[in-house]
């Protein structure tokens, strides 16, 4: 008998080994899988079926709405067919514009009006009151809600328009709200508000839905304005946590994009809610924003044809001619993200990345940190960001273009998660976020050769050991 269960787990481990190598995955992740299934035979195995399966572009993920994707694959194909005409004569980075035209199916959107919100207190009093607005209908897609005070203030003002006669949906992400409360889930429900947890976990398909998670963030409100960015609805973002201030980004959106958010929610909400489709033309307001502002919505996931997001990075530090500024809580770039940065760094192009002191994982931290000689010998400058924790996650270029959304600079947001980022080719709006990205390096501390070779002994020996399994975190 033990014969046998050896001769069928050593086949389990070489199919592992097969399926691995045939995925051509990065190097260090295909050796990471090999070296946790060879050294750790039982928990490897168990942890490959949980985090290891790649599902890019598999069947389960294929949940979109094709009559939403085919009105916005027409789009992407006209303008990409008019991109040379007149209208677009003024449009800055017409190269970036094409990309995410062509792998993200990405419209751009020409009108637009938007505000940064640059913290929890600019933000959650812009979106509360915009949502007492309400008139036809409120979108809400997080990754995250935990009850608390903000929570209860959101959950009063939804209750009173639902009440009132509005539609009202909620998606939240079924790990990243493990910290609201079931009494909480029920309550939104009693309250006439539509909710639906993103990919709920429960077995049998444990394995196949726990690595995969909705990080989206996206609100709109009557399909007239619109909000995108990293906040997620929790007291933190107000109160700051025991180690300071929580610090992130977001926008709010009036225009032609706000249709486009809308969009994403739609084809989500589809899923979720096991098809209900939202074709009303109510849903989709003609805007009356005349300002001139290009910015595209761009999104990714395992249900993308490519890796829109993570592409948009790559193609952004390779366009800078003067600077590249990023902000970003996760500091775990792909082998082709790195090389870019190194590159635009030694090419003379001032390359600063903005990341927190003390991330909110050790272990995340200690893969971060990994990065950070090979970023500083090619010329990258690493701030450590010590008032808080920094959770924005955005990037400007040359007082040209700038994008804000929900993607960080790793692993998870570029191949694993459900993301959604903001392109937007606007010098008013990169200048300012220049200007804030500034402003937060003045409470942060420039990382040198020197006070990095001084850090502690047990971070440089579990940083090369956390970046080896970081696509796992």
């Amino acid at each position: 008998m033990s014969t046998v269960l050896t001769i069928l787990y050593i086949t389990l481990i070489a199919t592992i080994f097969y399926v691995v190598l045939k995925e051509r995955r990065e190097p260090t992740e295909t050796i990471a899988w090999i070296l946790i299934t060879l050294l750790v035979p039982i928990v490897g195995v168990i942890a490959y079926f949980l985090f290891g399966r790649s599902y890019r572009k598999s069947r389960q993920f294929s949940y979109s709405d094709e009559t939403v994707n085919k009105r916005i694959m027409n789009i992407c194909e006209i303008q990409l067919n008019e991109i040379d005409k007149q209208e677009y004569s003024e449009l800055r980075h017409k190269n970036f514009v094409t990309l995410m035209l062509n792998n993200g199916n990405a419209p751009l959107g020409i009108s637009n009006r938007i505000k940064i919100l640059n913290n929890g207190y600019e933000c959650f009093p812009s979106i509360f009151k915009d949502l007492q607005d309400a008139k036809e209908f409120i979108h809400i897609e997080v990754f995250g809600i935990e009850s608390g005070q903000l929570f209860e203030k959101l959950l009063a003002i939804l209750r009173e328009r639902a009440q009132a006669g509005v539609e009202v949906r909620v998606i939240y992400d079924c790990v990243g709200s493990r910290a609201l409360k079931r009494r909480d889930m029920k309550r939104m429900q009693k309250a006439g508000i539509k909710a639906y947890s993103y990919m709920p976990i429960w077995m049998p398909h444990f394995a196949n839905k726990f690595n995969y998670r909705n990080h989206r963030k996206i609100i709109v409100i009557d399909g007239k304005v619109g909000y995108t960015g990293g906040m997620n609805i929790a007291d933190r973002y107000l109160t700051g946590t025991k180690r300071g201030i929580w610090r992130d980004t977001q926008i709010r959106v009036e225009g032609q994009s706000v249709n486009l958010l809308n969009t994403i929610f739609v084809n989500d909400w589809s899923f979720v809610s096991n098809g209900e489709l939202l074709y009303d033309d109510k849903y989709y307001p003609n805007s009356s924003i005349s300002d001139i502002l290009p910015m595209q919505i761009a999104i990714s996931g395992p249900d993308s044809p490519h890796a829109s997001i993570m592409q948009a990075y790559f193609a952004a530090i390779g366009s800078a001619k003067k600077y590249i500024y990023i902000s970003t809580p996760y500091l775990l770039p792909n082998q082709a993200i790195l090389t870019a940065l190194q590159v635009a760094a030694l090419s003379g192009v001032d390359v600063r990345i903005l990341i927190p002191v003390r991330g909110d994982n050790i272990l995340v931290a200690w893969a971060g940190y990994s990065y950070i000689d090979s970023l500083l010998e090619a010329g990258v400058s690493v701030y450590l960001y010590k008032k808080g924790f920094n959770h924005s996650k955005f990037f400007v270029i040359d007082d040209e273009m700038c994008s804000i959304g929900s993607a960080n600079l790793d692993y998870r947001s570029f191949d694993i998660d459900f993301e959604v980022q903001a392109m937007i080719y606007d010098k008013g709006s990169s200048l300012e976020l220049k200007s804030y990205f500034l402003k937060d390096l003045e409470d942060s501390e420039l990382i040198t050769v020197e006070n990095w070779n001084d850090r502690p002994r047990i971070s440089k020996i579990m940083e090369p050991l956390a970046r080896l399994f970081g696509f796992l975190f």
